[in-house]
């Protein structure tokens, strides 16, 4: 059902502050089932001020909305394209990674300038535009790239940065993942950050920090309102974080990768994010029983999901900062805050020795004290040091994901159900909202665009957007997308339309009897009951939806190129990278 929002009754133009975070899990924080100590982003979902936020003055809020159906586009880049624009991850010139594929502008690798970004459309708005962290939309930047071809790639045609995309001030990176210690690629607007870290410094912590100084910094400015996009790089791989916070978990995972999936089922169930009606998906088929026997280096196994649990609260406590900065600038009542994952955890393996499968030996530099970085997952060393580069590996994405299926790059919905929370105290007091709400309603990231944009009053036509705005259902309304949401990504397709999905798995050797699956996700969300077999219709009828979007956007068949005979096609083998 169609609601058209009530814009003349809308507080003044808020503030706006996106926060994304990096390979997070739908169950990975407080709020969406996890053990994982998120207070911060609970607070916003739950529409209390948390005591665990430096500063805070505890006052409690109301309102705050949980999303249980947003969906991302399955992996980093792609997801932060459509994020910025609001369209489709082809449209905007990312239809899979930061590399010029060859075959169109659709896989040109950086973002098309003919297709506005968000902080384009809002600057349009009398909005001062801001942006901390990973930027990954702007072309390739090798992680063992030097200072000096940094500074002369930004920038560049193929290399579009934030302050040439609509925002007024920019810190962070421009590539993908690197080290928390010393991140590759660093920047501060135009200009190439060159000097060593200082001991202390913490990627995550400068983000949020640089954010808080931004706040600060505008609030000292005038009445103008802002646009605030913080771009984590949290928790993606490397398992770096201070021993302190690892610490705090250590000894909890030891019950392994199993319980902890049952555990954050029931913990859903529990909050009424999902119905009880719905079975937890098997253990991964790649993921072993915990026992002695299957995993006989527990310790290590607790170390490693310790270590993305530190990472993901030391996200969480600068996020606290961020709103002690908006209640201590007086920002904090009409600031409309959103917070998500670009997509579902991650099962990379990052494999280091030698053989097939070894790209991860980019990374195999020096930390700040000119030791050798060890790049891969070794029992022998414990993760969260610099002179370490680890992953969590699958069977803990697996449990990130719980109870989904399957895990980021794929389109089942472990590849790009994100957790998704809004906050808006001044739209919150308006309609009331005495209590946390829940939207059960599917939605996809790019229809932040449509919302954000008619929240500020931005004047962008529908149809030059994708996405759809959410604002009706942010005063309270019942409302429904009107258009089906589709995905592509190296293969794996699906279509959600209704309380219908139709999804296709692209495996290394084409399986034909595999072909699409058809869920009807009000009975069946975790992807258990494959009902293709009996709705032929319906399924033809999806294919075909799928496949006028795919012409209309450009997708091309996977792989874009033949795979060399010999090779493997290793987009879809993550657990042997």
């Amino acid at each position: 059902m169609k609601h058209k929002p009530n814009t003349a009754n809308l507080p003044s133009k808020p503030n706006i502050i996106i926060i994304l975070a990096d390979d997070l899990g739908f169950s990975d924080v407080g709020c969406f089932g996890s053990e994982i100590s998120t207070p911060n982003i609970d607070s916003l979902a739950y529409g209390t001020t948390s005591n665990n936020s430096v500063g805070s003055n505890n006052t409690p809020t109301r309102g705050g909305m949980r999303f249980t159906q947003m969906y991302n586009c399955a992996r980093c880049c792609p997801s932060r394209a459509s994020l910025l624009t609001g369209m489709y991850p082809h449209q905007a010139g990312i239809g899979h990674m930061v590399y010029d594929a060859g075959v169109g502008e659709e896989y040109q690798g950086y973002l098309r300038k003919e297709v506005p970004t968000i902080a384009e459309m809002l600057r349009g708005s009398g909005y001062k535009t801001f942006m901390s962290g990973k930027w990954h939309v702007g072309g390739e930047y090798p992680p063992d790239a030097s200072h000096d071809w940094i500074q002369d790639a930004m920038g560049d045609e193929t290399h579009p940065i934030p302050t040439q995309r609509g925002f007024d001030k920019f810190y962070g990176t421009l590539g993908g993942g690197g080290s928390y210690f010393q991140p590759p690629s660093l920047v501060r607007d135009e200009e190439v950050i060159r000097e060593v870290m200082p001991e202390g410094f913490y990627y995550t912590d400068a983000i949020n920090d640089e954010a808080c100084r931004m706040i600060e910094s505008t609030s000292k400015e005038g009445d103008d309102p802002f646009f605030l996009y913080v771009a984590h790089c949290a928790p993606h791989w490397p398992l770096h974080a201070p021993k302190d916070d690892i610490d705090q978990y250590r000894g909890k995972y030891m019950q392994g990768w199993d319980k902890l999936r049952r555990d954050r089922l029931a913990k859903l169930i529990e909050q009424r994010l999902i119905p009880s009606i719905w079975p937890c998906s098997p253990r991964d088929e790649h993921a072993p029983l915990w026992n002695k026997e299957h995993v006989p280096n527990q310790e290590w196994e607790d170390a490693r999901m310790a270590c993305y649990a530190a990472q993901i609260s030391i996200m969480d406590r600068g996020i606290g900062r961020i709103i002690d900065t908006l209640h201590r600038t007086g920002l904090y009542d009409n600031t409309a805050i959103f917070f998500l994952s670009d997509n579902g955890g991650c099962a990379e393996y990052l494999k280091e020795n030698g053989e097939e499968g070894n790209w991860p030996e980019f990374y195999g530099g020096l930390t700040r004290n000119r030791e050798k970085i060890t790049v891969g997952n070794r029992p022998e060393l414990q993760p969260g040091g610099e002179e370490t580069f680890m992953s969590y590996d699958l069977p803990w994405a697996n449990a990130s994901n719980a109870p989904f299926r399957l895990f980021k790059s794929w389109v089942h919905e472990g590849g790009i159900a994100t957790p998704f929370v809004v906050h808006w105290p001044a739209l919150d007091k308006q309609r009331n909202a005495k209590d946390s709400q829940i939207c059960h309603t599917p939605w996809v990231l790019m229809d932040l665009v449509a919302t954000c944009c008619e929240i500020g009053g931005a004047d962008v036509s529908a149809d030059k957007l994708e996405g759809e705005s959410f604002l009706s259902i942010l005063q309270g309304h019942s409302v429904e997308r009107s258009k089906p949401i589709f995905w592509e990504h190296q293969g794996n397709c699906a279509v959600r339309d209704g309380k219908y999905k139709l999804v296709y798995r692209r495996c290394e050797v084409v399986q034909p009897q595999l072909g699409w699956e058809l869920y009807d996700m009000e009975l069946d969300r975790t992807e258990l009951n494959n009902i293709a077999e009996q709705n032929h219709m319906k399924v033809e009828q999806m294919k075909q939806l799928w496949k006028h979007w795919a012409t209309c956007c450009g997708v091309k068949p996977w792989p874009l190129h033949p795979i060399p005979e010999g090779e493997r096609d290793w987009s879809n083998l993550p657990w042997h990278w």
